[in-house]
């Protein structure tokens, strides 16, 4: 079942009020992990009655005793009690031990709902036992989908899609952030349209100073504009200079596969399709919408060789490893120098 899927399973469950036993909320994306925890929760917990019925708990803090207690507990004059454990990887041994006893004859009575932090993967008990929601961070054409739709249902406000898409440059793919910002540009036009000008205001983001237009220099080799660029890019918020190293690997290996498909003769003009195509099969990040980065590397393919992409992905392995390592120079001077590698063609380094 796609992840999809299981989403508009779990949306059904909270509209029919036809809870699963327990739930496990995972994956990268934390504000979107509280936001399905919200929405449970508000479907299944009595408002009336709420201070009875519900109990959230951090697992690290929980001993055996105090899972057996809570987990044994009965709903006081509503249908259903809800539990919230945070955090189940960090449990005890024996508290995780009590909770795994639970799950394996719950209470109809009772719905679990247990979370886990960025970067920790369930543990196939956990995944059997409960109803599973992964919640990644989304990105691309989706994500600009995602975004004009909450300006509209959380702020009642109409965003156009360049604004954002500037956005989206900006701030990246972390939705806290980004709900932070339309809350701020929503206030801003007082039930006005969000348009560029405004997310330039809000945002401190000037029109073509985003990753995008960053990634747009390296791909055309544009080495004087790539450089200006790096000092702005990094200014914006959230952005770090690891992501921007992720975002480039991506651009240079598809301009690396573009350019081999080209030697095989896929034209040109097909060349958008297939890289769309790659994006759907391997799940890539390239840091920006799916259709804005595919049309850039259709159009700048032709200044890359296959040996070039090869280059360009060993100097970004450097550069990621220098990043990570707080005892180099600053992002700034890293990725200058990066841009600056990979901007230069084979013929201008022989030159």
């Amino acid at each position: 079942m796609s992840s999809k899927d299981i989403t508009r399973q779990f949306l059904t469950q909270i509209k029919d009020r036809a809870f699963a036993p327990a739930y496990l909320f995972w994956g990268d994306d934390e504000w979107r992990k509280d936001a399905a925890l919200r929405a449970l929760l508000t479907g299944a917990v009595d408002e009336v009655t709420k201070d009875f019925n519900l109990d959230q708990l951090r697992g690290p803090d929980l001993d055996a005793d105090a899972v057996s207690t809570m987990l044994g507990t009965p709903p006081m004059m509503a249908d259903r009690r809800v539990v919230v454990i945070r955090d189940v990887s960090g449990m005890k041994k024996p508290a995780r031990a009590a909770l795994d006893r639970y799950l394996t004859k719950p209470s109809a009575d009772l719905v679990v709902a247990l979370t886990m932090p960025v970067g920790v993967k369930p543990d196939a008990p956990l995944t059997s036992r409960c109803f599973s929601l992964q919640v990644n961070a989304v990105s691309g054409d989706e994500l600009t989908k995602w975004i004009i739709k909450q300006t509209s249902e959380r702020f009642g406000a109409q965003i156009t899609a360049g604004a954002a898409a500037l956005l989206q440059g900006a701030v990246g793919d972390d939705a806290g952030s980004l709900m932070m910002e339309l809350d701020k540009a929503a206030s801003y036009t007082m039930g006005g349209v969000i348009d560029e000008a405004v997310i330039e205001d809000v945002v401190g983001v000037r029109h073509g100073e985003t990753s995008s237009d960053l990634l747009d220099a390296v791909a055309s080799r544009d080495v004087t504009k790539a450089v200006a660029l790096v000092g702005p890019v990094l200014a914006l918020p959230k952005t770090t200079g690891v992501g921007l190293a992720m975002a480039l690997a991506t651009q240079t290996a598809a301009l690396g596969w573009g350019a081999a498909q080209r030697a095989k003769g896929v034209p040109l003009n097909r060349l958008a399709k297939e890289y769309f195509d790659l994006l759907k099969r391997t799940g890539a990040f390239p840091g920006r919408p799916w259709g804005e980065a595919t049309a850039a590397w259709t159009k700048h393919v032709p200044r890359w060789t296959v040996a070039e992409a090869e280059t360009g992905l060993r100097a970004i392995l450097r550069a990621d490893e220098r990043l990570k390592d707080t005892r180099a120079s600053n992002d700034e001077q890293v990725l200058s120098s990066l841009v600056l590698e990979l901007c230069t063609s084979s013929e201008q380094r022989r030159g």
